[in-house]
């Protein structure tokens, strides 16, 4: 747990994440998972529970647990009027067997910018940097933040190429980021997150594998007469967001070539089909939104009459 006053940032968070394996940590904005990553980096103290990295304390052996992970920040911690070959040279001193620093540099394709004063690197380059200096000193754990925030689709395929080099060679990697197709493509295990609880954990497959199987999800313009087209399928169809569907059937062939039928005799066209599997981005926003849901409801019953928070939790 951490508290900051009478706020509970982080409620009995509770996850591992394992060598040679990478764990996406999810959330919305203000879920804990900075609070989290910090306390586990060893640069917040919990206020209760206990962390190990590495089977050290991060705040009672910080000096020796620093010496084994390496942290990407999103942004911040290099000198602007820097190069990133000084940059690397400097940070592999720190350290008694570090990274080749040119090697660093062609691994994440920054070669050609060697000589290039921070400032004048483009955001997404800036951010390869920053991956290059946690890499520096041969982690044991690397902690990445937003990793591929603001970086182009080469320079993506680039940090997504690292990460996987990382976990081959048997590094632990544990991730925030708010690219849920990236977690899904990345992540051995993910850890979603909500006003400092969790809300699911597992791989993935089991993520996606859970809550409602029999269900055909499909894009098509805003406003679709649902009704109209429930009957013509004898079950529910629902716009949940604007032009996106959930109809609560199993995906036949002849349910879904009675959906497509539909659409083009009313000329409308299909912007995508999903078909009895969630994505990673379907499962969070159920989860957060019925996270959401209880929190009201929990708020309604404490401002019934007569009824107050102390004697709710009484």
């Amino acid at each position: 747990m951490v508290r900051y006053g009478e706020v509970r940032a982080v409620d009995g968070v509770s996850f591992r994440a394992e060598r040679g394996a990478v764990t996406a940590l999810l959330g919305p904005n203000g879920a804990g998972k900075t609070t989290t990553v910090e306390t586990v980096e060893g640069y917040r103290r919990p206020t209760a529970g206990s962390v190990r990295v590495v089977g050290l304390d991060p705040v009672r052996d910080h000096a020796a647990v620093v010496e084994r992970i390496g942290v990407m920040l999103q942004e911040g911690g290099v000198y602007p009027g820097i190069r990133p070959e000084e940059m690397l040279r400097l940070f592999a001193s720190y350290y008694d067997d570090p990274a080749d620093p040119d090697l660093l540099l062609e691994r994440v394709g920054l070669t050609h910018r060697r000589r290039s004063v921070w400032r004048r690197l483009s955001g997404g380059e800036q951010q390869r940097l920053s991956l290059a200096l946690a890499l520096i000193g041969r982690p044991d754990v690397v902690f990445l933040d937003e990793p591929t925030s603001g970086i182009d689709p080469a320079g993506r395929q680039i940090v997504r190429e690292v990460i996987r080099e990382l976990r081959d060679d048997g590094v632990g990697v544990l991730l925030t980021t708010h690219d849920l197709d990236e977690a899904e493509r990345l992540a051995d295990h993910v850890v979603i997150i909500d006003h400092g609880r969790v809300l699911a954990d597992g791989t993935p497959a089991e993520l996606m594998a859970s809550g409602q199987a029999d269900q055909i999800r499909f894009g098509a313009p805003p406003g679709v007469a649902v009704a109209s087209l429930s009957s013509r399928l004898g079950a529910p169809v629902v716009e949940g967001s604007p032009g996106e569907y959930v109809v609560a059937a199993e995906a036949t062939p002849v349910t879904v070539a009675a959906l497509t039928a539909w659409l083009a005799e009313h000329d409308l066209p299909l912007a995508d089909l999903r078909a009895g599997r969630h994505s990673l981005e379907d499962v969070f926003l159920r989860l957060t939104a019925e996270a959401d849901a209880r929190r009201r409801d929990d708020t309604t019953q404490d401002l019934r009459p007569g009824r107050t928070r102390r004697s709710r939790r009484a």
